[in-house]
Protein backbone atom coordinates (compact mmCIF):
# COMPACT_ATOMS: atom_id res chain seq x y z
CA UNK A 1 0.00 0.00 0.00
CA UNK A 2 1.53 3.09 -1.17
CA UNK A 3 1.66 6.06 2.02
CA UNK A 4 0.37 9.37 1.16
CA UNK A 5 2.71 12.21 1.99
CA UNK A 6 0.88 15.77 3.54
CA UNK A 7 2.40 18.16 0.86
CA UNK A 8 5.27 20.60 2.47
CA UNK A 9 4.17 24.51 2.42
CA UNK A 10 6.59 27.16 2.92
CA UNK A 11 5.31 30.64 3.81
CA UNK A 12 7.14 33.82 4.20
CA UNK A 13 5.35 36.98 5.56
CA UNK A 14 7.12 40.08 5.45
CA UNK A 15 10.62 38.69 4.88
CA UNK A 16 11.11 38.46 8.59
CA UNK A 17 8.76 35.49 9.69
CA UNK A 18 8.74 31.99 7.74
CA UNK A 19 6.77 28.83 8.64
CA UNK A 20 7.59 26.06 7.22
CA UNK A 21 5.38 22.35 7.07
CA UNK A 22 7.17 18.70 6.94
CA UNK A 23 10.50 19.14 8.17
CA UNK A 24 12.44 15.79 9.29
CA UNK A 25 15.20 17.19 11.02
CA UNK A 26 17.43 20.60 11.29
CA UNK A 27 21.15 19.96 10.34
CA UNK A 28 22.60 23.19 11.91
CA UNK A 29 21.83 26.33 12.62
CA UNK A 30 23.38 29.97 13.73
CA UNK A 31 22.19 33.37 13.53
CA UNK A 32 23.19 33.50 9.95
CA UNK A 33 21.94 29.75 8.26
CA UNK A 34 19.53 27.57 8.89
CA UNK A 35 19.91 23.87 7.03
CA UNK A 36 16.92 21.44 7.99
CA UNK A 37 15.73 18.67 5.66
CA UNK A 38 12.18 17.57 4.46
CA UNK A 39 11.44 14.34 3.10
CA UNK A 40 12.59 14.88 -0.26
CA UNK A 41 15.03 18.19 0.21
CA UNK A 42 17.76 20.08 2.10
CA UNK A 43 16.57 23.29 2.09
CA UNK A 44 19.35 26.13 2.89
CA UNK A 45 17.89 29.11 4.68
CA UNK A 46 20.39 32.39 4.99
CA UNK A 47 19.24 35.67 6.78
CA UNK A 48 20.64 38.07 9.44
CA UNK A 49 19.47 37.38 13.18
CA UNK A 50 17.72 34.06 12.25
CA UNK A 51 16.27 32.03 15.39
CA UNK A 52 14.00 29.04 15.47
CA UNK A 53 10.67 29.79 17.09
CA UNK A 54 9.25 26.61 17.03
CA UNK A 55 10.06 23.24 16.20
CA UNK A 56 8.17 20.48 16.64
CA UNK A 57 9.69 17.69 14.80
CA UNK A 58 6.59 15.21 15.61
CA UNK A 59 4.68 17.43 13.51
CA UNK A 60 7.20 18.17 10.99
CA UNK A 61 6.58 22.13 11.95
CA UNK A 62 9.67 24.56 12.03
CA UNK A 63 8.67 28.69 12.73
CA UNK A 64 11.89 31.41 12.00
CA UNK A 65 11.89 35.26 12.71
CA UNK A 66 14.38 37.29 11.53
CA UNK A 67 15.26 38.74 8.12
CA UNK A 68 15.15 36.17 5.74
CA UNK A 69 17.63 36.92 2.50
CA UNK A 70 17.51 33.52 0.59
CA UNK A 71 15.58 30.16 0.66
CA UNK A 72 17.66 27.57 -1.44
CA UNK A 73 16.73 23.82 -2.00
CA UNK A 74 19.36 21.85 -3.02
CA UNK A 75 17.91 18.38 -3.67
CA UNK A 76 18.12 15.30 -1.57
CA UNK A 77 21.92 15.07 -1.80
CA UNK A 78 22.58 18.70 -2.21
CA UNK A 79 24.30 20.54 0.88
CA UNK A 80 27.20 17.90 1.98
CA UNK A 81 25.76 14.50 2.77
CA UNK A 82 22.66 13.74 4.46
CA UNK A 83 23.78 12.45 7.74
CA UNK A 84 22.63 12.78 11.80
CA UNK A 85 21.13 16.26 12.26
CA UNK A 86 21.60 18.77 14.75
CA UNK A 87 18.93 17.25 16.95
CA UNK A 88 19.47 13.47 16.47
CA UNK A 89 23.36 14.01 17.47
CA UNK A 90 22.70 15.53 20.61
CA UNK A 91 20.25 13.05 21.62
CA UNK A 92 22.26 10.11 20.64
Amino acid sequence: MEEKRMPHNLILEEKNRLSITQVADVDTFDEGKIVLFTADDTVVIEGYDLHIQKLDVTGGELSITGEVVSILYTGRDGYGKKGKGFFKKMLK
